[in-house]
């Protein structure tokens, strides 16, 4: 996910869309330091050590990655795993919330 996650970040620059990750690697403080090094260049959340984590049980993940598409009213309009069709719809929601922008 993450040469296809920053692909789309530079991609979209500028643009209404983004990134947001949850981490359930156990070594929370390790995950900061890796992350200062080599990104993502996206917020990412720490599930607190664990696959079984409050976000990733409220969300239903149940692999990765996980994507959820929301859209620029709030709404969930798409979840894939694995990551399939997601850059195409991406890209179709962003241009759906620019036009909503401009109206």
């Amino acid at each position: 996910m993450h040469e296809h996650g920053r692909s789309l970040v530079k991609k979209l620059a500028g643009k209404p869309f983004v990134i947001v990750g949850v981490n359930s690697d156990t070594n929370r403080d390790k995950v900061k330091e890796l992350s200062a090094k080599k990104g993502p260049p996206w917020r990412s959340f720490w599930d607190g050590g664990s696959t079984n984590g409050p976000i990733q049980n409220q969300w239903n993940i149940q692999g990765y990655p996980t994507m959820y598409l929301i859209d620029h009213n709030g709404i969930i309009v798409a979840r894939t795993y694995p990551l399939g069709e997601g850059a195409e719809l991406i890209e179709r929601k962003v241009k759906a919330a620019e036009a909503a922008l401009q109206r």
